[in-house]
């Protein structure tokens, strides 16, 4: 079969122009990544995110009721539309305290699905506008309970955050001058393979009760018509 193809760039005026494939000087049919891979869903207006400044973890962090206070997490409303296609995630952890810390234990996803009313939530930013408009999703940030929650969570998986509880054994000596404690974390990509449907709850948790830990984050997601 022969193909018509352009070699060299193809540059397009907009929506609903008929462009030729584009291919190399030997024939060749170029297929690349024109730009990021989240690019085509952010310059479209359906990507959105919640960020979490610096929070103190506390006990309603290990919790699976409607006093949850979800480190990071989403709510996508009953009759939204829309399904909320998760796309990342990232944690950054560490020790606000230097005496006794008690580690948070293992990070964890857990979800809840047929929830009418979940009536609190954050307005998630948009990611090509940069403004907290937009969205049907609500969002969580390591302060807001998710009140009105009909089903319990239900543990999910492990996230692939690393955990700082190795780091909280005994009491830590105030380190010297130059000296780091570092923190934990790390960035998890679900590129769509999980979908919190309309009425569904998605949280990331850690299942040891503590406030000697704080955690900043975020949370990335696509917002698709069902």
């Amino acid at each position: 079969m022969l193909s018509q193809a352009q070699i060299g760039p193809i540059t397009s005026t907009g929506d609903g122009v008929q462009v030729a494939l584009r291919a190399g000087r030997l024939g060749d049919q170029i297929f690349s990544e024109l730009q990021g891979r989240f690019y085509e869903g952010v310059f479209r207006g359906n990507t959105f995110s919640i960020g979490s400044s610096v929070t103190a973890l506390s006990a309603n962090t290990i919790t699976l009721t409607a006093t949850t206070t979800p480190i990071l997490g989403v709510y996508n409303p009953t009759g939204s539309g829309k399904n909320v296609v998760v796309l990342q995630a990232a944690l950054t952890a560490y020790i606000n305290t230097l005496t006794t810390p008690v580690g948070a234990g293992a990070f964890v996803w857990a979800t809840s699905i047929n929830n009418p009313t979940v009536s609190t939530g954050l307005a998630p930013m948009s990611r090509n506008t940069l403004q907290a408009t937009g969205a049907v999703a609500k969002g969580f940030a390591g302060a807001t309970a998710l009140t009105g929650l009909t089903n319990a969570l239900v543990i999910l998986e492990s996230a692939d955050f690393s955990s700082p509880t190795g780091l909280t054994y005994g009491t830590i000596v105030a380190p010297t001058a130059g000296t780091s404690l570092g923190s934990v974390g790390g960035v998890q990509n679900f590129d769509g393979s999980i979908i919190i449907p309309p009425g569904g709850v998605l949280a990331l948790l850690n299942t040891t009760s503590t406030v000697t830990m704080s955690a900043l984050g975020r949370l990335l997601w696509a917002e698709v018509p069902v």
